[in-house]
């Protein structure tokens, strides 16, 4: 096996060719992916399905179908992105002209979590190709079935030199994490997060982190309670609840918590049967730690629907937990599973003040009918992204950036902002030699009255 080092020199040299600069050989990359997608869609959804249980359905909506998207909209929509862009130069720089070029950073590391395997890795990867980086994927330890149908889609369609991937466990992280990259592109927990960024903080290596977080679900009194039981059932199942972006917990009107909490059970057995954890179409816990993590939470509190687990097939049955308060355990992390705790509320303005307290969430999901609920919360809460009457959908666009915030994590992508992300912006000043104009040259004398004139 070949070693990181040598690897990195690899993609080095490559990058250095000037090879991945050509807009025509970054399209040509990103329609052979996306052919060879297609060709294995098979093979990912028997991989998905053996990794995590998942549906052929949820396996093209939330891994497949997003890829897919991702890739047309940069066929589409990159040679405009990365041209080269002329921009107003001050009168202080006259005669000159000012242009920005998108400049790519070189060898990108990009590792990707167990939760999402195929989406989370292929989507940031598009993005890398797009700008002309090479790129190391490495996907996680936790799915190795996806991360074998990535390392063989990917190792079809490039050399090594270009796209690489590196499969292994902690100590393949930690010899990645050691080397210098141009750029580092996590997603994964808010510990190794910090992790990450504390190993690229070595070589001053910038980072996009994508976390997690407690991501609030609130309901409002006016809000179309059907509807919102529905969806709210659909983001939290969705995944098993194994989504960085799911509604981690339900602050509720205290006039409607009973009716909404009917819906969300009626909702549930609509679409799982009563028993979820039983359901060959319901996604399966990772493995057996976590199942046993969250059968603790599970414990921990008044269990009013669900609380069931199959310990043959890792499932975990949709569970609503009431009567939890903001101290209890299962409020102090991440639930990342199939569990709903239930805080009622009275006054809007104690629940902003409730969440402003606690790390930013990653995402955040208010129903209303109010426009004045909806202008409070979204204007008095900071959180990564979100939706006003639903939930999830937010980061399934290429028009819309997707990132966290504080905690849930810095930087953004899909669509042009991972243009963004994975170029550098390189402004450029040009300076014409016909006119040159002495009032910024030594001596200065009296010139400082002229020069408040022109910058005024």
């Amino acid at each position: 096996m070949i070693s990181v080092e040598e690897l990195c020199k690899r993609q080095r040299s490559f990058f250095e060719s000037g090879l991945t600069r050509n807009l025509e050989f970054r399209k040509e990359c990103l329609r052979k992916l996306k052919k060879t997608i297609i060709s294995h869609e098979a093979e990912i959804m028997k991989a998905l399905k053996e990794d995590l249980n998942k549906s052929s359905f949820e396996t093209y909506a939330t891994e497949i179908g997003m890829v897919l998207e991702e890739i047309n909209f940069m066929l589409k929509n990159m040679k405009r992105l990365l041209t080269v862009k002329q921009v107003r130069t001050p009168i202080t720089q006259f005669p000159a002209s000012s242009r920005i070029y998108q400049e790519p950073y070189g060898t990108v590391l990009i590792m990707s979590p167990w939760n999402y395997p195929f989406q989370l890795a292929m989507v940031p990867l598009v993005g890398a190709i797009a700008c002309g980086n090479c790129a190391i994927v490495k996907p996680s330890n936790y799915s190795p079935a996806t991360s074998s149908i990535i390392d063989k889609i990917l190792s079809k369609i490039f050399k090594d030199a270009h796209v690489a991937v590196i499969q292994g466990g902690r100590e393949v992280n930690q010899s990645l994490l050691d080397y210098k990259f141009d750029l580092i592109f996590f997603t994964g927990s808010v510990e190794v997060g910090k992790i990450v960024m504390e190993k690229a903080a070595k070589h001053l290596t910038p980072v996009v982190l994508e976390l997690g977080g407690k991501s609030p679900c609130i309901v409002d009194k006016t809000a179309d309670i059907k509807m919102a039981a529905k969806r709210i059932a659909w983001g939290k199942c969705l995944n098993s609840g194994q989504t960085c972006v799911a509604p981690d917990y339900l602050l509720v009107h205290k006039e409607i918590k009973k009716e909404l909490s009917r819906e969300i059970m009626k909702n549930v057995g609509k679409m799982y049967t009563e028993f979820p954890e039983n359901n060959p179409e319901f996604p399966k816990i990772i493995n057996r730690k976590h199942f046993e993590r969250l059968n603790s939470l599970i414990e921990t509190g008044k269990v009013i629907y669900g609380g069931r687990g199959n310990e043959v097939t890792n499932q975990i049955a949709f569970t609503l937990m009431d009567e939890v308060s903001w101290e209890d355990e299962i409020m102090k992390e991440e639930i990342f599973g199939p569990i709903l705790p239930i805080i009622e509320y009275e006054n809007l303005g104690e629940i902003i003040q409730r969440i402003n307290h606690r790390p930013k969430p990653l995402a955040l999901y208010l129903f209303t009918r109010s426009k004045e609920v909806e202008r409070k919360i979204l204007g008095g809460v900071s959180f990564g992204g979100g939706c006003v009457n639903d939930t999830i959908v937010h980061l399934a666009t290429s028009y819309m950036a997707f990132g966290g915030v504080g905690e849930s994590g810095m930087g953004a992508y899909h669509g042009k902002e991972s243009i963004r992300t994975f170029s550098h912006s390189k402004g450029v000043l040009k300076k014409s030699n016909r006119i040159d104009i002495p009032i910024r040259y030594a001596p200065y004398k009296d010139k400082i009255e002229l020069l408040r004139k022109i910058m005024k």
